[in-house]
């Protein structure tokens, strides 16, 4: 099993997520991302899917949304130089002035936001890679006792040039 990534191109009405949606758990393919959003056209929407599979099971997958009306364009990512980032939030409650200072320090080493804060707690955005979401998340966890986390699918875009994820 491998992390595969595929863009769609769809028709933006309703129903065509829970449709495509509804291949995934119809075929017992586990979605482990899925993002959507209009394009600069707003009749197209552009969807960012991340799956683990096997090779035969995503040739599959690629065939099977190929064939749907409302899927314009199937792009297989897994291979492609591409910008891809993921959005985080983290709200660390009950803190105190020592654990908030830390925060700020954590903050600031992965280039992290904190976007808002009160008496006892606070709450930081992120917007990196999944894998290094990963890390500050497990640093956290590691380093406070009470947080909660929101995270959004990745949103990727191919590369112009040679860059790396």
């Amino acid at each position: 099993m491998e992390k595969r990534w595929i863009a769609l191109y769809v028709e933006n009405q309703v129903g065509v997520l829970a449709k495509i949606s509804g291949l995934f758990s119809g075929k017992a393919y586990n979605l482990t991302s899925l993002t959507v959003g209009t394009t600069e056209d707003e009749t197209v929407s552009r969807m960012t899917i991340s799956v683990d599979s096997d090779d035969v099971t995503f040739e599959q997958i690629k065939k099977q949304l190929n064939r749907m009306v409302e899927v314009i364009k199937v792009i297989d990512l897994t291979d492609t130089p591409i910008f891809m980032k993921e959005i985080l939030y983290i709200k660390i409650k009950k803190m105190t002035a020592a654990d908030k200072q830390e925060a700020f320090h954590i903050a600031q080493v992965f280039d992290a936001e904190v976007i808002d804060i009160g008496k006892d707690s606070l709450i930081m955005s992120s917007m990196l890679t999944e894998h290094r979401n990963n890390e500050l998340i497990a640093l956290c966890r590691s380093e406070f006792h009470n947080i909660e986390v929101v995270r959004g699918g990745s949103v990727a875009i191919e590369s112009i040039s040679t860059s790396c994820r």
